[in-house]
């Protein structure tokens, strides 16, 4: 039978987070307040009150809202998952996997992409206002954990309503959250995608996250967190980190499939300190592009949140009994030439599913494109996600 289909509308009851446009969001960005009295229970052991979470959403919701899609963004990401950021006017992010007709189709399936709290794109986080200062809380804000940018997602999704979510995928950070998700609502998530990601951070990980993490704090303008306050910017300490970062997001041979050795608009070197190889102008534009889209306080926050995220260590080291009892579906995928995030990685998460009976598959797609494959055309992965969705919705009876 068709089921009828109904776009999200505002709550009315008196009660409810009030919901206002975000700012500088004309996408179609939406952002819900959480009074003082519905603080967000941190690990850290405070609480963050009031809070405010922005959000995106594409497609249409189905009458028995089953038909939800929770995308969960990576890093450096933001909501704007599938359509033109309103900083740098590029596409979204992810827009070769999510969209009409895309695997993660908006004709079938009502997506959804948050904001993560200590993010700078409209949820709360460093650079917002600290309510008993009246000033940008800095490094006062509290240090935030995947755990707890997961509780705050389905604090979302009461707000709007939904019970579950057919799925939740993302990659990287946004796959640490995937796996956060099967693990502490495992009665809200009827499949789950996590890709390019793992269960915890590797001490290199977090060695590049460190590096990243001292060239902002050594930036003259950083000024101890208070920069804001004082109309500067760290832009060149972010840069760098941007820069380090990034270089772990590629692999060897795509740098060298793309610039190899050779020079930057010049026949010879210039035997100085300027940009001589293509390489290095890259990393530097990429540096500099970040910077005018994401704050520097945010990016300690992130890195060190994907730093603290060990599954098996909140559950007495034992990675399997954070699934333990779950009915989620899951599939896992992973690339050959990703070294931030190798196979043996998300391996052992499919192992430990094994170990608790889960509906588990395991997909190793060959490229060389590095971490970044999940975000690049890779018919591969496209192909792995959308079957794996169409089965699933087949196996829940969606009639879409």
């Amino acid at each position: 039978m068709s089921k009828a289909k109904q776009k999200i509308k505002p709550d009315k009851a008196a009660k409810r987070p009030a919901r206002s446009p975000a700012p500088g969001s004309p996408s179609g960005s939406q952002i819900v307040h959480f009074p003082e009295s519905e603080p967000l229970q941190l690990d850290c052991g405070g609480a963050l009150a009031p809070f405010s979470l922005a959000y995106q959403s594409y497609g249409t919701l189905n009458e028995e809202k089953s038909n939800v899609v929770l995308v969960c963004h990576a890093l450096t990401g933001d909501q704007h998952v599938a359509s033109t950021h309103p900083l740098t006017g590029k596409p979204g992010w992810w827009e070769t996997m999510v969209g009409p007709g895309k695997p993660v189709d908006t004709n079938r399936f009502f997506v959804i992409c948050v904001n993560h709290v200590g993010g700078c794109m409209g949820s709360t986080g460093p650079m917002s206002e600290n309510p008993e200062t009246g000033k940008p809380y800095g490094l006062d804000f509290p240090v935030i954990t995947i755990p707890d940018m997961v509780r705050a997602q389905a604090r979302l999704l009461d707000h709007l309503g939904i019970a579950d979510v057919f799925c939740v995928t993302g990659g990287s950070m946004g796959g640490m959250q995937v796996l956060e998700w099967a693990a502490s609502f495992k009665d809200r998530v009827f499949s789950a995608i996590p890709i390019a990601a793992g269960a915890r951070h590797s001490s290199q990980n977090i060695a590049f996250h460190e590096v990243g993490r001292q060239a902002v704090m050594a930036d003259p303008q950083w000024c101890g967190g208070r920069y804001l306050e004082r109309d500067k910017q760290p832009r060149k300490g972010l840069a760098v980190a941007r820069m380090a970062a990034h270089i772990t997001y590629l692999s060897d041979e795509a740098l060298h499939r793309k610039f190899g050795r050779s020079l930057q608009d010049r026949a010879r070197v210039s035997f100085g300190f300027d940009a001589d190889f293509q390489v290095e102008s890259y990393l530097r534009h990429q540096g500099a592009s970040f910077v005018d889209r994401f704050d520097a306080n945010s990016y300690l926050y992130m890195t060190r949140a994907m730093d603290y995220f060990d599954l098996a260590a909140d559950h007495d080291g034992d990675l399997a009994q954070a699934f333990a009892g779950t009915s989620t579906r899951f599939c896992c995928v992973s690339f050959t030439s990703d070294w931030l995030f190798p196979t043996e990685e998300i391996r052992a998460v499919v192992q430990a599913l094994n170990a608790v009976a889960a509906d588990v598959s395991f997909v190793e797609i060959e490229t060389d494109n590095g971490h970044d494959s999940f975000l690049l055309h890779e018919p591969e992965l496209f192909a792995t996600v959308s079957g794996f969705l169409s089965a699933a919705a087949r196996t829940r009876g969606l009639d879409i």
